[in-house]
């Protein structure tokens, strides 16, 4: 059952049954417009070096690995033990506290999963890099998977039935699924901006755990929302103020002056490395 659950959920980000092409397309042009608005507060040197963009392609295959065969099994085995010691009535009524692990569980594997090619280019380039540099890095590794994700949660909006007539019946329900990426894209480039940020500091692990954390803050408020706390729309208004500022923070680390000078290096592609 889990695993069959596992390999669903890795297809449904490949398969799109009976969705056109055209709304595909329009899901694909959103994600990349929404991580390109976010990337460009962080301005890294796409251009100079082109094989940054390997650091976004193996960060959006790497995290969703780690979500199919890590954090799904482990949420599953987790849920399973609460289980084994408190019944399920009483875990609902506990919502609140019994949930914590599961949701630091997300930020944890997700977050360690976009930090391996922060790492493996950190090593790479002999651990020294620039701490702006290692954010711009980390920002890249986190649009990868937040375009990727994006693409696929506006397939599955489109899937379930969203038409333009819906803009025009009430266009503020019907654009908040676009609305929920658009922040979600901005919060998975800004926290893997601070692990990246914090690597080249020589304090990756820390920063590591803070990004996790605010992950799991974030992804938090979907606790009270099942418990009818919340409505989806203060949710959303959640997720964009929490959102919003870790990009203000980032922003700041990123553009602050640097009294040792504002020139980034680039260090080198693995190619251009001896070994």
């Amino acid at each position: 059952m889990l695993w069959e659950t596992m390999i669903e959920y890795l297809k449904s980000w490949f398969i799109f049954p009976g969705l056109a092409w055209h709304l595909m397309v329009i899901g694909i042009a959103l994600g990349i417009v929404f991580g390109a608005i976010w990337l460009l507060s962080q301005w890294p040197p796409l251009f100079k070096k082109p094989w940054f963009w390997a650091v976004a392609v193996v960060s959006a295959f790497l995290t969703l690995l780690a979500i199919t065969f890590v954090q799904i099994p482990l949420q599953y085995y987790l849920g399973e033990a609460l289980q084994h010691f408190w019944s399920q009535a009483t875990l609902m009524q506990w919502l609140l506290l019994a949930g914590i692990p599961t949701i630091l569980l997300s930020g944890l594997v997700q977050e360690g999963a976009k930090m391996v090619p922060i790492v493996f280019w950190w090593w790479r380039s002999g651990k020294n890099i620039d701490p702006k540099m290692g954010m711009a890095i980390g920002a890249l590794a986190g649009a990868g998977f937040a375009i990727f994700e994006a693409t696929w949660a506006h397939s599955q909006v489109f899937m379930s039935g969203w038409t333009w007539a819906a803009v025009n019946y009430d266009a503020v329900q019907a654009l908040l699924p676009f609305w929920d990426r658009f922040w979600a894209v901005a919060l998975h480039i800004a926290v893997s901006a601070l692990a990246g940020y914090g690597l080249a500091k020589g304090k990756g692990w820390q920063f590591y755990l803070i990004a996790s954390v605010l992950h799991g803050v974030v992804n938090y408020i979907v606790l009270p929302y099942r418990k009818g706390m919340l409505t989806f729309n203060q949710v959303e208004i959640y997720l964009a103020a929490a959102a919003a500022l870790v990009m203000l923070a980032v922003l700041w680390l990123r553009w602050r002056k640097n009294t040792e000078g504002t020139q980034i290096e680039l260090p080198a592609g693995p190619a251009e490395i001896d070994v």
